[in-house]
């Protein structure tokens, strides 16, 4: 069964806390966070105390995504309030050391892609991955149309996964909705994330049961 981690970039901070036990009671596997900074990409949304705030109302595992340059300043702190903690491949750091160090503080390691990476250039630091992302929308706001040319990078990793006998989940985020996503699961993709498709729904505990069972 597929993992869904819906984006709080797109929630009403101030119900979020009503709307967290309808995910933990209707499947959802964990949270995802997106931590902009201005410089990486063209917008700034939350850091360290607002995630803090969130771990205190919810079991739920965040899914931090750092979109900030330089990520490797700040793994140590982010890494205290992550269960999985990415950071972008295009973003200035060492990606060897910084994927291990991610795993030193105790985190699961997620190296994501923009939608112009090719997904041969991250092959080698796959052993050090417990996830890849790939980035179906450019990286900085929400509710973006999905790019389809995401899906051959996801089959790809998949296979190159395969041949080097490593276990890694792969994710996808942007544009992620009732079409969108079965064609991603299709290609091979492990982990979900959605925003404006769960946070808009009528019905929040459906809509999640229902992209569960693709």
């Amino acid at each position: 069964m597929v993992k869904l981690s819906p984006s709080v970039l797109t929630a009403d901070f101030l119900t979020l806390s009503d709307i967290l036990p309808k995910f933990e009671k209707s499947g959802v596997d964990m949270l995802h966070l997106d931590v902009m900074d201005g410089i990486f990409v063209p917008n700034i949304s939350f850091g360290i105390p607002v995630i803090n705030s969130i771990k205190k109302h919810t079991s739920l595992p965040l899914d931090v995504h750092l979109m900030i340059d330089k990520p490797h300043r700040y793994i140590k702190e982010f890494a205290e309030v992550a269960d999985w903690l990415g950071f972008h491949y295009e973003a200035g750091s060492d990606v060897g050391e910084t994927l291990k160090e991610i795993r030193k503080y105790g985190c699961k390691s997620c190296l994501t892609i923009k939608p112009n990476t090719e997904a041969e250039e991250i092959f080698d630091f796959l052993p050090l991955c417990d996830m890849v992302l790939v980035m179906s929308v450019d990286p900085g706001f929400g509710g973006q149309k999905f790019m389809p040319s995401s899906l051959d990078k996801v089959r790809k990793i998949a296979k190159e996964a395969k041949r080097q006998g490593i276990s890694l989940e792969i994710e996808i985020d942007g544009g992620i909705n009732a079409e969108t996503a079965p064609l991603a699961v299709e290609a091979g993709v492990t982990v979900l994330v959605a925003g404006n498709y769960i946070f808009s729904a009528e019905n929040i505990e459906e809509t999640v049961k229902s992209v569960k069972s693709l």
